[in-house]
């Protein structure tokens, strides 16, 4: 078995074109992104000894796969490596058969508990977990089990209460990042909203507007979570998040969370999964029956995952169309709460994101310097990614001052407060970018690359 391992993986990275240095660097970024910190000092000499056919230890299979997953453009799984990875209980939430309510109570329960939160701790995002249910899953689920009859009775006021907890959490998180508040707002999702769901209805229309509640509540734990870095517990809040919302029959909200997790596997260059994600989030009436502003979300996302494939003139067409939808949007017309943040700001900087990715660089820096020009101050979190975005596409077509100052935005930003991890990797990735300027002694790029250094050392 050993022997077969060995010859296995000793091909899969003849075929991705690396050396070990360079598998190593690529499973340490995983590692990495995942908060999996342990695994984040992998060296050469590992890769090495597992080709010679020691056996990864933990998490290290799976982070090993994935890296492979990545550079190769197809799921490698570490099965197929020849690791066997025991079941463990938190993979549960990430079974489409399992019922919402079970899901939502043993992963919240998981999540809050110092004790059991360990259980999630060698935990990385799943690839296999991106694949959607078939319709029947669909149909199956939108019909609700009967409640206990000693059931609490749940009416408009609670739903309203859920309503009003997200609004107040969705707006934290987008002022000071996914790392404040997320816990706070998981155990009010394992508790209190766990019970309304378990509860009696005075109407379908109220049980449906409950469970749409907590779906949001759920997709916004997960944002919050993939905001922060924590990849693999987002996702399982994501796919609880589809549940509760098919068994809402809510096909916007359905479309709404499924372009997220389209958005965290294009950042995890899982490009064809994420398009997956993102056309499933467009059929039907998941954008039919949404609204203008919902629509332009979907749609851009879409965009995106068009060019993170390399099919430039559809990502073409798709921002065309986002940029209608959002144009649509009026005073009179009710959004949902949830499409708050998307304007103007937000359309800039997906579509700088989809320019970058075709290759237009120069288009790319004026639509971010659109978003960074119109962003208001409750956006700061996704400010400072715009700017770390900004800073990185300015330094590849050789803007180096340019750089400079939109990186150094980006700090004074973040040292007034932003917990995010996605900003942090901002940063990084800012640091990866200078490194070859640094022996050049240029002022600007050793006093921002010192801010950058001060800075992860006091957050990590």
């Amino acid at each position: 078995m050993a022997r077969e391992r060995n010859e296995r993986l000793a091909a899969l990275l003849q075929e991705a074109g690396w050396s070990r240095a360079q598998a190593a660097s690529a499973f340490s970024r995983i590692a990495q992104e995942n908060n999996l910190l342990e695994y984040a000092h992998i060296g050469r000499s590992h890769v090495s000894m597992w080709v010679a056919g020691a056996k990864p230890s933990g998490a290290a299979p799976v982070i090993l796969s994935q890296a492979l997953s990545r550079r190769l453009k197809r799921i490698i799984t570490p099965e197929e490596l020849g690791f066997t990875v025991p079941h463990a209980p938190e993979q549960e939430a990430l079974d489409w058969h399992t019922d919402p309510t079970t899901t939502l109570t043993d992963l919240g329960r998981t999540d809050v508990d110092a004790d059991r939160r360990s259980l999630l701790s060698g935990a990385v995002y799943s690839v296999a977990a991106l694949t959607l249910p078939d319709q029947g899953w669909w149909e199956t689920m939108a019909r609700q089990p009967p409640a206990p009859a000693d059931s609490q009775r749940v009416g408009r006021g609670d739903v309203a209460a859920v309503q009003e907890l997200t609004a107040a959490f969705s707006r934290i998180d987008q002022r000071r990042g996914g790392g404040h508040g997320r816990k706070a707002l998981a155990r009010y999702l394992q508790s209190d909203v766990a019970a309304f769901l378990q509860g009696t209805f005075p109407s379908e229309q109220v049980r449906r507007d409950m469970f749409s509640a907590a779906a949001e509540l759920a997709y916004l734990s997960g944002w919050m979570g993939f905001d922060n870095g924590e990849h693999a517990l987002a996702q399982r809040y994501f796919v609880l998040a589809v549940k509760l919302a098919a068994r809402a029959g809510n096909p916007p909200l359905t479309g709404h969370i499924l372009r997220a997790m389209a958005h965290q596997a294009i950042d995890l260059g899982f490009f064809a999964q994420g398009l997956e994600l993102a056309t499933a989030s467009m059929q039907g009436q998941r954008y039919a029956s949404a609204t203008p502003r919902e629509r332009a979300l979907l749609g851009v996302v879409h965009a995106r995952a068009l060019a993170a494939n390399g099919d430039k003139q559809a990502a073409a067409k798709a921002l065309l169309t986002a940029e209608d939808d959002l144009s649509s949007a009026g005073e009179g017309i009710e959004e949902p709460q949830r499409t708050f943040f998307f304007g103007e700001a937000s359309l800039a900087h997906e579509t700088a994101c989809t320019l970058r990715d075709c290759g237009d660089h120069q288009g790319a820096i004026r639509q971010f310097r659109r978003s960074v020009r119109t962003r208001g101050d409750a956006f700061r979190r996704t400010h400072v990614v715009t700017l770390g975005y900004q800073g990185s596409t300015q330094i590849a077509s050789g803007g180096l001052e340019e750089a400079c100052a939109s990186w150094s935005t980006a700090l004074d930003v973040l040292e007034e407060g932003i917990s995010s991890g996605r900003a942090r990797q901002a940063v990084l990735d800012m640091r990866t970018r200078l490194s070859p300027y640094r022996r050049r002694r240029i002022p600007a790029v050793t006093q921002l690359d010192a801010r950058a250094a001060a800075y992860l050392a006091r957050v990590h």
